[in-house]
């Protein structure tokens, strides 16, 4: 009986073990990368200036022209200018190749 207990108390401690690992895995691979690439994205947007090439979310190439606080004015070809709203632009598009 004593033995019997003891395996129950070493398998609920392996399995204890065994969930605080797979966090840690989830963690480590997952929600830290994220978060980075998060605040780089935020710092970036926080960074733009006039002139910068940006992509927005929905795929539209253009070149910055004014900045608001929540809102950014592309001028995406001649003349034909959007107002978009900061948080849709997602990549710097000045290392594009001509």
């Amino acid at each position: 009986m004593v033995n019997l207990l003891q395996a129950q108390q070493g398998s609920s401690l392996s399995f204890f073990v065994m969930i605080a690992l797979m966090f840690l895995v989830i963690w480590l691979f997952m929600w830290r990368p994220e978060s980075k690439r998060r605040k780089a994205l935020a710092q970036f947007r926080e960074n733009l200036k006039k002139g910068d090439k940006i992509i927005t979310a929905g795929g539209i190439y253009g070149t910055v022209k004014e900045i608001k606080e929540t809102s950014v004015l592309i001028e995406v070809d001649g003349n034909v200018t959007l107002r978009v709203d900061k948080n849709m632009i997602v990549a710097d598009n000045t290392a594009e190749k001509k």
